[in-house]
This record gives C-alpha cells, sequence and structure tokens, in this order.
C-alpha cells in the first residue's frame, strides 16, 4: 500500500477525501486507536473521531453511551471517572481487549501535539453530546487540549448549539454542522422542501464551514431533481457525504454518484477497500 492510500481521489479533477470513519483506515481497524489517528494527520488525511461526556470534565474518545463492549469497561459511560476510563483498553471487533488505551479529550490534545501534522490533515471532533448535557468545566478542559492544535481539527456535531458554545473557547478552530439528526430526514424525505433544509442548516449554523450529509439524503434530493451538494456549494459550504461502511460492489453506483455530485468527503469505514473499489471499476 503506498503511503496516501486512502486518503483522497481526484474524479474530473475534483478532489474527494476519503475520511477515516473512527479512525478507521481499513476494513476491520480497532476504532479511535493512538496510532491510526498519528498515521492519519501524518499522511495528510481526514480522521474522524467521536466525543460524550463522562463523569469528570472534559470529554472521551468514544462514540457509545455504554462501555460494553467497544471497551474492557461495564456501564455507562456518563457514569465513569476519568481515572477509570484511562485504565480501559478498547477491544477489537471479535471482542478481544487490545492494548490500545481509551482517550480523554486531553490525551487526544497532547497526542496531536506530539504528531508533525501534515498541512492537509484535519481531525474532526465529532460530539454526540447535546449542549444541555455539557459543563462550563467541559468546554474548559475541551479548550485547554485542544487550543494548541486548533488549526489541524474541525468540530462537528449535531446540535448547533453545543458546536458554538465550544467554539467560543476556541475562536481559531474551525466548525461543521450536521442537521441530519432528531427526525430531520424522514422529514424531508415526505416534504420535499430541499431548499429550505438547505436555508435552516446554513441558519443554524452560520459558521460551519463543511456540512455533513447522510448519503442516502444526498442521493434521494438528487434522485428528486435536486442537487444538494451544489446547493451547499453555492453557499460556501463543502459538503461530507456519510458513511460508506463497507466497500462492497453493491455501493459502488452510490458512490460514483456522489463523486459526479462533487462532494468534498466522504466518510467510510474502509477508505483503502473504498478506493480499490473504485478505481478498478468493478
Amino acid at each position: 500500500m503506498s503511503d496516501t492510500t486512502g486518503v483522497a481521489i481526484k474524479t474530473d479533477g475534483h478532489l474527494t477525501w476519503l475520511k477515516w470513519h473512527r479512525g478507521h483506515r481499513c476494513a476491520g481497524d480497532i476504532s479511535f486507536t493512538r496510532q491510526r489517528i498519528a498515521e492519519g494527520m501524518a499522511l495528510g488525511a481526514s480522521v474522524e473521531i467521536d466525543l460524550v461526556c463522562f463523569a469528570g470534565d472534559g470529554f472521551a474518545v468514544l462514540h457509545d453511551d455504554v462501555l460494553h463492549p467497544a471497551t474492557t469497561g461495564e456501564g455507562v459511560v456518563a457514569d465513569a471517572s476519568a481515572d477509570y476510563l484511562r485504565g480501559l483498553y478498547l477491544r477489537d471487533h471479535e471482542g478481544q481487549p487490545t492494548g490500545h488505551p481509551v482517550m480523554l479529550i486531553d490525551d487526544l490534545g497532547r497526542l496531536l501535539e506530539e504528531i508533525d501534522c501534515h498541512a492537509d490533515a484535519v481531525l474532526q471532533l465529532d460530539l454526540k453530546e447535546y449542549s444541555v448535557r455539557i459543563s462550563e468545566a467541559d468546554v474548559a478542559v475541551f479548550a485547554k487540549a485542544i487550543a494548541p492544535v486548533a488549526k489541524s481539527v474541525i468540530l462537528s456535531g449535531g446540535d448547533a448549539v453545543a458546536v458554538e458554545r465550544l467554539s467560543r473557547a476556541v475562536p481559531d478552530m474551525p466548525v461543521g454542522y450536521d442537521p441530519c439528526h432528531d427526525g430531520a430526514i424522514e422529514r424531508l424525505m415526505e416534504n420535499r422542501d430541499f431548499a429550505g433544509f438547505v436555508a435552516a442548516a446554513l441558519a443554524a449554523s452560520p459558521k460551519a464551514t463543511m456540512i455533513y450529509l447522510h448519503h442516502k439524503l444526498v442521493l434521494f434530493a438528487d434522485a428528486a431533481g435536486f442537487d444538494m451538494i451544489g446547493a451547499f456549494h453555492q453557499a460556501g459550504r463543502t459538503i461530507d457525504a456519510y458513511t460508506i461502511n463497507r466497500a462492497i460492489p453493491d455501493i459502488l453506483p452510490d458512490v460514483r454518484r456522489l463523486l459526479a455530485l462533487k462532494a468534498d468527503q466522504i466518510t467510510t469505514d474502509d477508505p483503502v477497500g473504498l478506493e480499490a473499489l473504485i478505481t478498478s471499476g468493478h
């Protein structure tokens, strides 16, 4: 595998990043490992991790609200202390413990400071919490960890208020917005007010430079004659289409259409496999 395999692909002159969902470069990778994050940031990739609240101040680098089966811990993440979380390890896809420790936001910040990040590399911090769950102490810990590496990350989330609160504490940090939560997809498929959806997203998060859209929503709008990616492009935003979980031939027509619509980024759990699938033409 060449150094840049699974980083980006160019189609008709348009470059589309293949975002490493949960830090996955290849199918079967363990989510949120220091090694993959460091590798991606050194290569100039787009990498994504998730943030959730726990019983201490700040955030844990995890996706689920329970510790099992993704980690060696038990119980609810929100009830876990920092010391408990730092004693846990990630599990692989077979459920076996690994040597990869669970990270908190300050661990992540230190990791990014230690990496010689490529100028093109971006680590997406995908906030899984609503603003009501986030304390001012959480904001302060986040700011201390991320401010030194703000230009290498982008903070995103489905709650624009939560993203705005954290971004005010780290002014140099780019932000993104995901308007596809809380029944938004179902409502849009019913009312088909695509232009209204775009306008509402822009109004909800005016500072967002990237908009994150479920790929099936993009394709639904396209089939109805509305270019949602183009509409956001006209407003000066870039688009991430998420998530292609498996690089299998059945998904290729959808991916090719996303590329033709000039998606700026495609989120996938198998960037290397997806690139191989696209370039093979099978």
